[in-house]
């Protein structure tokens, strides 16, 4: 007799390689659950769902929210439009430090962001994890200035402030989900794109793009989530093991992100790839361009919360 019959299932999604640090922190998830619950759980992970399933990034959520999927990780970026709050990692240059942005997301900021996803979308944070800090890389030419930017065709998020920042910076954004973005690129379809070292280097766009900036303009968070009705309905023991394994495996994933940037870095090859660190005054450049944008999130989402991370 199958065991698993009477277990309890938890399938949690993603969209990433399988060596990418979102998928090892989301095997850890699965190992301590397994630890603390033995047969009592049947825990699945699928961490490329865009390949196996055909599934684009962008439904991920929708899919957790609906039921149909347990849990997944998801870039905060893309909800922005049903939880506004999240808008402040879409700000460029104001996070900085990766340690004080994990002690507001285990604080105040936290919390909120939490209680308006339970009421907005019926999900539980269950962690919040490292997305990196997001760096340019293009095909064409190195950047230095924001003159560098102007007529690159940049990859976008589907995220209004991030098309907005780059064309600030003289980009020309186009939304590319993230399953279709090393096509494009190999394509030639983009000049550019931005992402955490990590990305760039897993996905394997390094090796279309020679030229990368470490300009470290977002800060991004990604969002370990699981349907809160599900959750709900567990048994208190479930409901505490899951939690108690998130807390660990997002430990695990905020120290893979960050080994992950000095792994990769050592591992780039200087004769294939240009990277272009900045001096104070070529980023003041940078920054400066972004003012506008920075001022109008100042005042939507007010000073408080800027506080919270800045």
């Amino acid at each position: 007799m199958d065991n698993r019959l009477n277990a309890v299932k938890i399938k949690l999604g993603g969209y990433q390689p399988a060596n990418s640090v979102h998928n090892r922190a989301a095997e850890v998830f699965g190992e301590e659950l397994t630890k603390c619950l033995g047969p009592r759980i049947y825990y699945q992970m699928d961490g490329n769902m865009a390949e196996t399933e055909g599934i684009k990034a962008f439904d991920l959520p929708g899919l957790v929210e609906t039921g149909d999927l347990t849990m997944c990780y998801f870039a905060s970026s893309y909800l922005v439009d049903r939880v506004p709050e999240v808008a402040i990692f879409d700000v460029p240059f104001v996070i900085q430090n990766r340690e004080k942005i994990y002690s507001a997301l285990e604080g105040e900021l936290g919390d909120l962001i939490r209680e308006k996803f339970l009421s907005n979308m019926g999900l539980r944070i269950l962690g919040f994890w490292d997305n990196g800090f997001r760096h340019f890389t293009n095909g064409v030419r190195e950047i230095r200035t924001p003159a560098d930017c102007v007529d690159l065709k940049m990859r976008s998020m589907n995220s209004d402030s991030h098309q907005e920042f780059f064309r600030l910076l003289g980009f020309e954004p186009t939304y590319v989900d993230v399953a279709d973005l090393v096509s494009k690129i190999k394509s030639r379809e983009i000049d550019a794109q931005e992402n955490p070292l990590t990305n760039t280097y897993r996905f394997g766009t390094y090796l279309y793009h020679k030229h990368i900036t470490m300009t470290g303009h977002f800060f991004g968070v990604a969002l370990l989530m699981v349907n809160d009705t599900n959750f709900c309905a567990w048994p208190k023991e479930i409901q505490n093991a899951v939690q108690v394994s998130a807390n660990i495996a997002t430990a695990a994933q905020r120290k893979f992100a960050q080994l992950e940037d000095e792994e990769v870095l050592s591992a780039l090859d200087p004769n294939e790839n240009a990277i272009v660190f900045l001096n104070d005054e070529e980023l003041k450049l940078f920054k400066d361009s972004a003012r506008p944008l920075i001022e109008k999130f100042r005042t939507r989402l007010g000073n408080h919360i800027f506080k919270l991370v800045e």
